[in-house]
């Protein structure tokens, strides 16, 4: 399973790290534009560009509903993420301010690799991250295995509970069951004892989805945009239509049946919601 290997510095001064996204400057920028896929990475002036960690997603520390203003999921567990994805790097004495950007480190970068097959929509680049040197020559299509992928911070963050997997159809079979396999292992970790995807997360307040409820960041920011829209109504009556208007594609492992729309594994039952099947069980399409 070749991948290009790209060798560089982790930066986080001046950036907004969470548990499953960080910025990565190659040590030849030149790289980025041999990073295949339709989608071209997008770089700062520096050279660097923001990844996000492939199969894995970690509760959100800031987003914005595209209708409305700046979210989190409970921060006790998403700055757990990130503050273990930077301490696993090497980064130590990390200052954030109030907007979660990164003021102050005692090391200006750590050196590290990354191995990617392409960017999303966004321009960030899709990789699994390694520490220290890197297993090759930079520039060059390395392979993939379960033994290296175990070394990455990916499959780290699964290791530790903190980030959700969630999985993209360009994630070859093995690797993708490794990561199901290194999650279940995990499964008093982090959030799961907390998890409600599955189970039912119920939105009495305002601040139920931000403060209480610890469920998979992709319904977290589905609902967060369509509770946006309803200007401080909470019904959740409207929410499978939403879903449906979406349309997110995805393949439901279990019974290899292909959908659109969320809405199809999604039971409303007055104020809760959940998923009828856990993220172990679905592979998205990139949008």
């Amino acid at each position: 399973m070749p991948f290009l290997l790209i060798s560089g510095v982790f930066v986080a001064k001046g950036a907004q790290p969470d548990g499953d996204s960080v910025r990565f400057r190659p040590d030849d920028p030149a790289l980025w534009d041999r990073v295949g896929g339709p989608h071209r990475v997008k770089r700062n002036a520096s050279g660097a560009a923001q990844l996000r960690l492939d199969g894995i997603d970690s509760l959100e520390t800031h987003y914005t509903p595209r209708h409305g203003t700046r979210m989190h999921q409970p921060l006790e567990l998403a700055h757990a993420a990130a503050g273990e994805l930077l301490a696993w790097l090497g980064f130590t004495g990390v200052v954030r301010n109030a907007s979660e950007t990164v003021t102050s480190t005692d090391q200006a970068d750590v050196p590290g690799f990354i191995l990617t097959r392409g960017a999303d929509l966004h321009g960030r680049c899709v990789a699994f991250a390694g520490r220290g040197p890197a297993p090759g020559d930079s520039g060059s299509e390395t392979f993939v295995d379960v033994a290296l992928l175990r070394l990455t911070l990916n499959h780290h963050q699964l290791a530790t509970g903190l980030a959700y997997p969630t999985f993209y159809r360009s994630l070859f079979p093995a690797l993708r069951d490794e990561f199901i396999a290194v999650s279940t292992a995990a499964a008093g970790l982090g959030v799961w004892p907390a998890d409600a995807t599955t189970t039912g997360a119920t939105i009495t307040s305002p601040t139920s989805l931000t403060d209480d409820i610890v469920l998979l960041p992709k319904l977290f920011r589905r609902l967060a945009d369509y509770l946006e829209l309803g200007d401080g109504d909470l019904s959740l009556d409207g929410f499978p239509a939403f879903l449906a208007q979406a349309a997110d594609r995805f393949f439901i492992l279990s019974t290899g049946h292909s959908t659109t729309g969320l809405d199809a594994i999604t039971v409303i039952d007055g104020a809760t919601v959940r998923l009828t099947h856990p993220p172990t069980d679905l592979v998205f399409d990139e949008k």
